[in-house]
């Protein structure tokens, strides 16, 4: 038991016919974020920091897609 408990996400609702879950990497420091993106309009909507590859797996179990099929953008 620790003192401060890790939050549990909870499942992400979005439209799949409006967005696209991907994982935003920046190229200059290589911070990872993942989020979605708006496919008609292109614009990235952020949701979380993540710092692993487990982080990653985490969000796409949430939103309900296979980790390997996310897409990376710069």
């Amino acid at each position: 038991m620790t003192i401060f408990p890790r939050k549990k996400h909870l499942s992400i609702a979005f439209d799949p016919s409006k967005e696209e879950p991907v994982v935003k990497k920046s190229i200059c420091t290589g911070e990872a974020t993942v989020g979605f993106v708006d496919k008609n309009t292109g614009r990235y909507r952020d949701i979380r920091k993540v710092t692993s590859p487990v982080e990653i797996e985490a969000f796409c179990e949430e939103v309900g897609i296979d980790p390997k099929t996310i897409r990376t953008i710069y």
